[in-house]
């Protein structure tokens, strides 16, 4: 028999993909009594190690008591949300667990409130966290990141026509075969309806199928449903959402952008406008410090290069600039914008239009180099999502391509880059005649076209991802 420590395991990503789902599941093919310990909002360090006997209601901590409950020395204990721990002057619950998820000390475990030693070694732990940025480093260290990423289209359409509809169906009284909803309409009901990493939303929303059609069941109506596309909007009323981001055409000074937040990628828009002034830089749309620096990062750089982009090299004496993040009320921060802040304000400057197919990542220096970003899985099916196909990424982030789902990554294209010229190569338009025109290579700012063949643009990303087209 085995006699090695248990890892310590923390599964990380966005709500509703399934972590605590994972942790019962992973007890169930063990054999051992599971037990769910949350950790939201906990502020108290005795919530952790107990209270000594001496206060007047005492008890011990969560650890002993999840013990008590498991009924074995051997269960495994689920810590969820471990990222939302907090503290205040009652102490550092987060420091407590130090010692719990330690595999080299919880066999010593001291809970104040017993205050003898207790082995907590034979325990598999497991935690979940929404965003590992939360998490204390000291107590991140004890632990092994298991990465879990938001579902795919199809993924979430197998998720609902396998489990969330019968589920739904048990808890609304309606008999198998009542309600039938053709693999189409799943595909149309997760896009128009639901936009998350998860699947919450989309059980809301086959719930509220399961209602309506309970509704006309009992009405006598028909003893059997069937949705169609034109049923499904009858039901769930107007779509919630759609592919706008896209449609709009490209235009001048506008670049999309992607982030990673709680929950899953999401798109950032930036615009950037030009006006008659004296050298003001105004950014609005709620971005936090580190965004604010890649603008002026981005400012920096485009200075610089007024040779090469063919820029006024004075423009700063005559205009204002204004960068704004539409979704205001949605706080922004991260560095990863750096390279679409460049994009829109040097488009805004040249007067020439950004593709509107393409999104782009990556932190920018001030040199123009791009360095990688994190969350690449999440930002590029945030693109997929919302029906943008072509990605600009820095080529360190190729490494992470693994990660992004097969049948994502057939339909996108990746333009992997390495400075701001290829960047602009990539995304930039010659010109507003060009707009419309996005299925051939030719659309691209070819390399002289801004500058002398010496200065920008002087290569093209040739090395496409495996399976992936040209960028």
């Amino acid at each position: 028999m085995g006699t090695g420590v248990s890892q310590i395991l923390c599964l990380a990503g966005p709500p509703g993909v399934g972590k605590t789902s994972l942790g019962r599941s992973i007890a169930r093919s063990m054999n051992r009594e599971f037990v769910r310990v949350s950790l939201g909002g906990v502020r108290d360090e005795a919530e952790i190690r107990g209270h000594r006997r001496t206060y007047i209601g005492a008890m011990p901590g969560r650890m002993i008591t999840a013990m008590k409950q498991a009924g074995t020395i051997n269960p495994v204990i689920l810590l969820d949300e471990i990222d939302k721990l907090s503290s205040d002057y009652r102490g550092d619950p987060a420091s407590a667990l130090l010692e719990v998820l330690d595999p080299e000390q919880n066999r010593n475990f001291v809970d104040h409130f017993l205050d003898v030693q207790y082995d907590l070694s034979n325990v598999l732990f497991i935690t979940t966290a929404n965003y590992l940025g939360q998490i204390p480093r000291p107590l991140r260290d004890r632990m092994e990141i298991i990465e879990i990423g938001g579902y795919t289209e199809d993924e979430k359409a197998e998720i609902g026509r396998r489990y969330l509809l019968t589920r739904n169906m048990t808890a609304h009284g309606l008999p198998d075969g009542s309600l039938e909803i053709p693999h189409k309409v799943w595909v149309d009901l997760v896009r128009d309806y639901t936009r998350e990493a998860g699947v919450r939303e989309l059980d809301r929303s086959v719930a509220t199928l399961c209602r309506k059609t309970a509704r006309e069941v009992v009405r006598g109506k028909s003893g059997k449903v069937r949705i169609t596309k034109s049923r499904l909007e009858e039901l769930m009323g107007p779509k919630n959402y759609g592919l706008e981001v896209t449609t709009e055409g490209s235009q001048v000074g506008t670049a999309m952008g992607l982030g990673t937040t709680e929950i899953g990628g999401e798109l950032i828009p930036v615009e950037v406008l030009t006006m008659p002034g004296k050298g003001g830089l105004t950014i609005t749309g709620r971005a936090g410090e580190v965004m604010q620096e890649s603008a002026q990062a981005a400012l920096s750089y485009a200075r610089s290069r007024t040779h090469h982009l063919r820029i006024d090299p004075d423009f700063r004496e005559r205009m204002d600039l204004h960068i704004h993040l539409p979704e205001t009320a949605q706080p922004k921060d991260g560095p990863s914008a750096g390279i679409t802040m460049a994009t829109a304000l040097i488009s805004a400057l040249t007067k020439r239009p950004v593709r509107a197919d393409t999104a782009m990542t990556g932190e920018i220096t001030l040199r123009g180099r791009v360095l990688p970003i994190g969350g690449l899985k999440d930002k590029t099916l945030a693109a997929h999502r919302c029906g943008i196909r072509r990605l600009i990424a820095p080529a360190q982030n190729r490494r992470d391509f693994e990660k992004v789902p097969a049948n994502v990554a057939k339909e996108m294209t990746f333009i992997w880059v390495r400075d701001m010229d290829e960047v602009i190569q990539a995304a930039i338009l010659l010109d507003v005649d060009q707009v419309g025109n996005l299925s051939t290579a030719t659309d691209e700012i070819p390399a002289d076209a801004i500058a002398p063949a010496t200065g920008f643009g002087t290569h093209v990303v040739t090395d496409a991802a495996p399976n992936q087209s040209k960028g």
